[in-house]
């Protein structure tokens, strides 16, 4: 799980790098006090609240059903596998 959050920091910050945008400037999109909760996230401490998604996706110009997908996949990837996977 760890290993998990971790890429999925990988994934968010490159994201936001691709923008161009610091982490205070991300903080401010997504409506945050403080922008070391986007570092902590980042390095796989913690993770983006569920209901927090499609403020993350607009931030981030992200389609929200892709970034929903995608950060499933790290944070739940059991229940991403029970409903995707085409192997079944």
């Amino acid at each position: 799980v760890a290993e998990l959050r971790k890429e999925a920091g990988i994934w968010l910050r490159s994201k936001r790098c691709e923008l161009g945008l610091s982490q205070r400037e991300l903080a401010e999109r997504v409506n945050m006090e403080y922008y070391t909760f986007i570092s902590q996230i980042e390095a796989g401490r913690g993770r983006v609240p569920a209901e927090r998604f499609r403020d993350w996706a607009a931030a981030l110009e992200v389609d929200p059903k892709e970034f929903a997908l995608s950060l499933m996949k790290y944070y739940d990837p059991h229940t991403f596998e029970l409903v995707f996977d085409e192997g079944s």
